[in-house]
């Protein structure tokens, strides 16, 4: 080696351009228990989804935390009222078809009613939707099927099956060219053509005598499976909770020890001490050890030689709320929630802060409004209006099926403002300027344009039949204008 080799460069070797390109695909001690696998999603779904939904199932039942957030799903994103039919169909002119738009609302709105539109009668239609958005959160994904008989009204129903009956287990190549994954029949294109699905859950209690008949087919037009597809090819869903069920399961068990704890300190106990190990009088005796019961509020003089330690730990201490906090606000941001509507915790808020997160959190609750509407609400409904009209069930036949179902829609639940003076002010700028219309003013509201309208004129009609003068005259000359508050936030 010649005395100016060590300042010539060395060959880059790959390894290092890797390195270099990319810290975090560094290989080395620091990252060395970070392990990543390279397997198909269906490859790492079928060996986990078992596992994650039953621990799933087990969070919902026992931690206050994950039966908020479910119940958060179901109150922001079905509502009371569920959501709404709105049938907007046109005539050979051009114009609202009103006579049949509101047949076909009517029609549907008696089918949703409780004890029609599932098979054991046992839900309405809005238990039905909050019954779906809780079975996709909790299982990651939702099975129901669709029946056809005169026995149910308008000769069609819903039965709600649970995941479990749908084998992840059963893989399978087919000599048709199809293959079965996780019980899933699939085409070349990966598209559904059949569900296995077996005859009873395979969870169900035994002392009932029945005979396993294992799995039957149902084709996939007679089948609705929601899931949020994370991955190309997915062919089954994952919780929701998956990202933070680690995390929940953790700090719940943090919480238990941190309450134990707790309870040791508040009780005060100790031990009695003595130089020969004896010379203390005791009430019990557990094993070799005496033991002395002490009541609230009692004092007990001690034999000579004998001393007393007490036994006192610290925790939980000022670090107990923030280490808390601290957990449970990545907990809320992988559930895709705001850290203040999980825990109930208003403090420290602003009106500034806590609408900036109500509005982030309102969009990803219409983000699922949207998922709910089209992979179950709409599929549903499409399935009922054939089967209605094919009966007849309302005066409006089967050839006019296409004429409805592309101009009905459904609108979902809204919410009230934090503060609804500001947000009403600003509307009203919006409208005057022609940047806002009366349909989307209206629709922030959980209304539609027609039916704001309609409402409005029924109000009047109903005003002039009892002797009222109408004073508000909205859209008119005489609009009674508001005038935008300037003042700005108030953070107090």
């Amino acid at each position: 080696m010649g005395i100016f080799d060590r300042w010539l460069k060395k060959p880059v070797t790959k390894q290092q351009t890797v390195r270099r390109s990319y810290q975090a695909a560094n290989t080395g001690r620091l990252f060395a228990d970070f392990k990543a696998s390279d397997s198909s999603v269906d490859k790492e779904i079928e060996g986990a989804l078992k596992i994650l939904r039953n621990r799933s199932r087990d969070l919902a039942r026992n931690n206050e935390y994950v039966k908020r957030y479910l119940n958060l799903m179901k109150t922001n994103i079905i509502g009371q009222n569920g959501f709404t039919l709105q049938v907007k169909a046109v005539d050979s002119v051009g114009k609202l078809d009103m006579t049949g738009n509101q047949a076909t609302e009517d029609a549907f709105n008696s089918w949703a009613k409780l004890g029609n539109c599932t098979v054991d009668g046992k839900l309405s239609w809005i238990d039905a939707q909050k019954l779906a958005i809780e079975t996709i959160a909790r299982d990651g994904e939702l099975f129901i099927i669709k029946h056809r008989a005169t026995a149910f009204k308008d000769s069609f129903a819903i039965e709600f099956i649970e995941a479990d009956q749908i084998d992840e287990k059963k893989n399978e190549k087919l000599a048709d060219g199809n293959e079965i994954r996780m019980g899933i029949e699939l085409d070349k294109f990966r598209r559904p053509i059949a569900y296995h699905i077996k005859t009873h859950h395979p969870g169900d209690y035994t002392h009932t005598s029945f005979t396993d008949k294992g799995t039957i087919r149902i084709p996939a037009s007679r089948v609705i499976h929601a899931f949020l597809s994370l991955r190309a090819g997915q062919t089954r869903g994952e919780p929701w909770l998956t990202p933070s069920m680690s995390a929940i399961k953790q700090l719940d068990a943090f919480r238990e020890a941190a309450i134990i704890n707790a309870r040791i300190g508040a009780s005060k106990m100790g031990f009695f001490t003595s130089p020969a190990g004896d010379g203390f009088v005791a009430d019990d005796v557990e094993g070799q050890v005496p033991i002395m019961s002490v009541e609230p509020g009692t004092m007990h003089q001690l034999p000579a030689g004998v001393g007393f330690e007490t036994f006192d730990p610290a925790f939980p201490a000022n670090e107990f709320d923030m280490f808390h906090k601290a957990v449970l606000k990545g907990i809320a941001s992988g559930l895709g929630i705001s850290y203040t509507a999980l825990s109930n915790d208003l403090e420290a808020t602003s009106y500034s802060s806590i609408r900036q997160g109500a509005l982030e959190e309102r969009d990803y609750y219409r983000d699922i409004q949207c998922f709910i509407t089209e992979h179950f609400v709409r599929p549903v409904f499409d399935a009922w209006l054939s089967s209605a009209m094919e009966m007849n069930t309302f005066g409006i036949p089967v050839a006019q099926y296409n004429r409805f179902s592309s101009k009905s829609y459904f609108r979902g639940k809204a919410w009230n403002w934090i503060d609804p003076l500001k947000e009403m002010n600003a509307a009203v700028v919006g409208l005057k300027n022609g940047i806002l219309s009366i349909e989307d003013v209206a629709s922030q509201y959980g209304k539609d344009a027609e039916e704001l309208m309609a409402q409005i004129q029924r109000d009047k009609a109903l005003a002039e039949q009892f002797g009222i003068k109408y004073a508000l005259e909205p859209y008119g000359a005489t609009f009674a204008q508001i005038e935008p508050d300037m003042s700005g936030d108030n953070d107090e």
